[in-house]
């Protein structure tokens, strides 16, 4: 009796053990990056004077900024920071980078190219894109949702977030959850914590 009640106890106790590693390995392989919803369309031309719309991004993974390459405050440490981001995936080609300017009155094709020859910039994927400004300032303050706008009172003239978009291969756009279990909705472009967030992150969707 004490054999078969050792031997029920032992098969029980191998039953939870397999589950709980089966849980485990399902709730850690799992990617719980929040889906906010589709990316809004979009077309404006890049640096090099061609057409890219939110299609050409479609099967990458691809991060969405706001700047002007006149800005005098947060924008270079935003470019910076993309930069960063860069380096951590050339090479990818199933990573890209669309920085949409603010100030597409100064910021041509031409001034954007060489904007982005002395930042350095070498992803084939990292288009810095340019169209009508209040065709911008709609898919930024509405399809975003994050702000931009002109401020004759601050330097550049221009005031913008200096947050970051993530956006997966199905150009839905993607976020984690703070402590509290809320998605963060969008990746703070300025601070280290924010980058290696959306690093992390990167990761995680190009490998969906």
């Amino acid at each position: 009796m004490k054999n078969k009640s050792y031997i029920g106890i032992s098969f029980i106790v191998l039953l939870f053990g397999i589950w709980t590693v089966k849980e485990l390995r399902e709730r850690y392989n799992k990617n719980e990056l929040d889906v906010l919803g589709n990316v809004p369309s979009f077309s404006l031309i890049d640096q090099n004077n061609k057409k890219i719309t939110n299609e050409d991004y479609k099967g990458k993974v691809y991060v969405v900024e706001f700047f002007f390459s006149s800005c005098p405050s947060i924008c270079p440490r935003m470019n910076q920071n993309m930069l960063k981001l860069q380096d951590a995936f050339y090479g990818n080609l199933d990573f890209g980078i669309a920085s949409i300017t603010i100030d597409p009155e100064n910021d041509t094709s031409a001034q954007l190219k060489q904007h982005a020859k002395d930042l350095g910039v070498k992803h084939p994927n990292w288009h810095f894109l340019t169209g009508d400004y209040n065709y911008i300032m709609n898919l930024a303050n509405k399809g975003f949702n994050i702000y931009a706008g002109k401020n004759k009172n601050v330097a550049g003239g221009f005031e913008h977030s200096g947050l970051f978009a993530l956006i997966d291969k199905e150009g839905k756009i993607r976020c984690r959850k703070d402590k509290f279990g809320n998605p963060i909705l969008y990746y703070d472009g300025l601070e280290e914590a924010g980058i290696k967030a959306i690093k992390e992150d990167i990761k995680l969707l190009l490998e969906e």
